[in-house]
């Protein structure tokens, strides 16, 4: 069994009264396939748990289970044990690492007496406490709700309220399951019309910088790999870049002009998790579209990390949702060199000197930083350019390819065809040409 003890990780106080005492849960199903190592998958789910405010972590446990119990999750012996524990450490909360039904929650609240929240729960709770912008806000809201209205377990009241967080840690209690179902479905439909005008607003400033002749580089990664950090070094903004998940979640843009003279508009975006909620990952697309439009996506690793590997799977199939091309210029950073041994160090530099798409830096230190400003100035092969296209109606394909990279700045039709402006970079002009 791998524990961690009392105090292992903290979130902090919100100053507006006792932090939470909180145990998390890491169950450890045998027979999943696709399960990740323990103790690595408990020590992302303390980490995720430290990240909310107001939560003080007592503790942290892997339970293995061999087959996992309709009503409970966890078999009889076990639920024992827990709440022997839950009530000797004055738990408050218990957090646990997947997915758990609504039945299973109202009887592991029932006989443990605490709250109880899931993955997708913290995770939108984090995302509620961290959203800064309003559509951020109304995309959390939405997911929320959307997460809710399949539980109706506790009152959902908390969407009210001016202080951050969606109150799935201290909802007000029951409440009658249709009145509800009735005002959860209203909210939905209050806030995606909403969405709908902030929608309209970012679509006119995504117009506006289409018209900027400047290529668009957007940072990605698992969380906590240290795109804000990056983003930082390279800007010399002061994005919030702390050790801890989540840490940014709101997109940034910053137009820069890199050490080379390049003048590129550089996006630091939400950090990627295992298991994302599939409400979030519908809720986020608009968020991050700026990735779907970037001319370079810079996948960001956390190369000390144990499960580099794994997150950068995770990062890669998320990309795959969201229905980023493969035809998009990558570049990979292995990020964090500092935090390494030279044992380690070595092997990592000789195998990325072997790849042409690796970079191999430390943004906090400013290490490798020059290469990975002339592979991006590479990788764009210069400014975007103007250039007018004659295409005939029977090119409809052509014609749907430079709208869906948004490189159409006007269109007129003729008598046998159309007559388009675009601004594209060097090689969206040759990717056209090989149409």
């Amino acid at each position: 069994m791998t524990e961690f003890e009392s105090g292992a990780g903290r979130g902090e106080d919100r100053g507006d009264g006792p932090a939470e005492r909180a145990l998390v849960l890491h169950p450890d199903i045998l027979g999943d396939p696709d399960r990740r190592p323990a103790a690595a998958g408990l020590a992302e789910a303390v980490s995720l748990a430290a990240a909310l405010p107001g939560l003080t972590i007592v503790g942290g446990e892997v339970v293995p289970l061999r087959t996992p119990q309709p009503g409970t999750l966890f078999g009889s012996g076990k639920l024992d044990e827990l709440k022997a524990r839950i009530e000797a450490d004055e738990v408050g909360l218990v957090l646990v690492d997947g997915p758990v039904t609504p039945v299973q929650q109202r009887n592991l609240e029932k006989e443990w007496g605490v709250k109880l929240l899931d993955r997708t729960g913290l995770i939108l709770e984090i995302f509620a406490d961290r959203a800064a912008t309003r559509e951020g806000v109304l995309q959390v809201e939405l997911a929320a709700l959307s997460y809710q209205r399949t539980r109706l377990v506790r009152a959902w009241t908390h969407l009210e309220r001016q202080r951050g967080g969606l109150g799935f840690v201290g909802g007000p209690g029951e409440t009658q399951i249709e009145a509800d179902r009735r005002a959860i479905d209203e909210a939905i439909t209050r806030i995606r019309r909403q969405l709908e005008k902030v929608v309209k607003t970012r679509a006119l400033h995504r117009a506006s910088r289409a018209k900027v002749p400047f290529p668009v580089v957007a940072l990605v990664g698992y969380t906590n790999a240290g795109k804000s950090t990056l983003f930082n070094r390279l800007t010399g903004a002061e994005v919030l870049a702390k050790d801890m998940l989540f840490a940014t979640l709101d997109p940034t843009m910053r137009g820069v002009t890199l050490t080379s003279g390049q003048k590129v508009i550089l996006s630091d975006t939400v950090g990627f998790i295992s298991d994302l909620p599939t409400q979030l990952v519908a809720a986020f697309r608009a968020t991050l579209e700026e990735v779907l439009a970037a001319d370079l996506i810079v996948h960001v690793r956390d190369i000390s990390h144990a499960e580099t590997d794994a997150q950068a799977e995770d990062v890669e199939s998320i990309l795959h949702e969201l229905g980023v091309s493969d035809e998009t210029p990558r570049i990979e950073v292995w990020n964090k060199m500092d935090l390494l041994q030279e044992a380690e160090r070595e092997p990592l530099e000789t195998l990325a000197a072997r790849r042409p798409d690796v970079l191999t830096i430390s943004a906090w230190t400013g290490l490798g930083m020059d290469g990975l400003v002339a592979a991006i100035t590479e990788a764009l092969d210069g400014v975007r350019s103007d250039d007018v296209l004659h295409l005939p109606f029977s090119e409809g394909r052509k014609h749907a390819w430079l709208h869906e990279r948004k490189v159409v700045t006007d269109e007129r039709q003729g008598a046998d065809g159309w007559e388009i402006e675009v601004r594209w970079t060097a090689r969206q002009r040759e990717a056209f040409g090989r149409l």
